[in-house]
């Protein structure tokens, strides 16, 4: 996103918004979620504690900013979407558009954070709850939008095997340190998203005991 679009007061709130993000980072980071106080945080970024909680309702979620920044996009998105093919397809072409809407510096923010989520198991708590919220919504937004009560089977299914295909891709991606930006993990997911049709074929083989 591009903040100049936007009018002067929500692009004060979202510098804002961007300065608690980055800050809480680097500090968690550098000195580790829990010997980071709320203080030493808004001390940081020269706000109150009132502006950390308009934005943030924790330090679990300002850590997780980028995930649920991503998230919400996606929502959004399939909100505005007409649906006429594979569901697995929109799936993929609204996140597809959500990555590309993430602004200069989100793939190093998503970085740190998985970082963290890795050695925070708070963190990393918050984001598996998050991720639950976040899958629940998408059963009833893509329902909405392709005419399938949310919890119907063939729905629930395909779009959990869509964001264990996402998973793929970002873990990978993560893992190797982010290589090629945002372009390298959109190549990431396309790829695993590719791999679906074939995965769900797979036959076993007999192996002599």
């Amino acid at each position: 996103m591009d903040l100049r679009e936007l009018p002067l007061r929500e692009r004060k709130k979202a510098r804002t918004r961007q300065a608690l993000t980055e800050t809480a980072l680097r500090l968690f980071t550098e000195k580790g979620f829990d010997h980071t106080t709320l203080d030493e945080l808004v001390d940081a970024v020269e706000v109150s504690k009132r502006t950390f909680f308009r934005n943030f309702p924790s330090k679990e979620d300002v850590a997780l900013a980028a995930d649920t920044e991503l998230w919400s996009t996606f929502l959004a998105e399939v909100d505005a979407m007409e649906v006429s093919g594979l569901v697995l397809d929109a799936f993929r072409s609204a996140l597809r558009v959500s990555l590309a809407r993430m602004e200069e510096g989100w793939g190093a923010r998503f970085l740190a954070t998985r970082a963290l989520c890795a050695v925070t198991p708070a963190v990393e708590a918050h984001s598996l709850r998050y991720c639950d919220q976040t899958t629940q919504a998408a059963f009833a937004r893509m329902g909405a939008r392709t005419g399938f009560d949310a919890g119907d089977v063939r729905l629930k299914l395909v779009i959990e095997v869509a964001i264990a295909a996402w998973r793929h891709a970002a873990i990978g991606w993560t893992a190797d340190g982010g290589p090629g930006g945002l372009a390298g993990l959109q190549e990431r997911l396309d790829a695993a998203f590719a791999a679906i049709p074939e995965s769900i074929a797979l036959t076993g083989v007999n192996l002599p005991r």
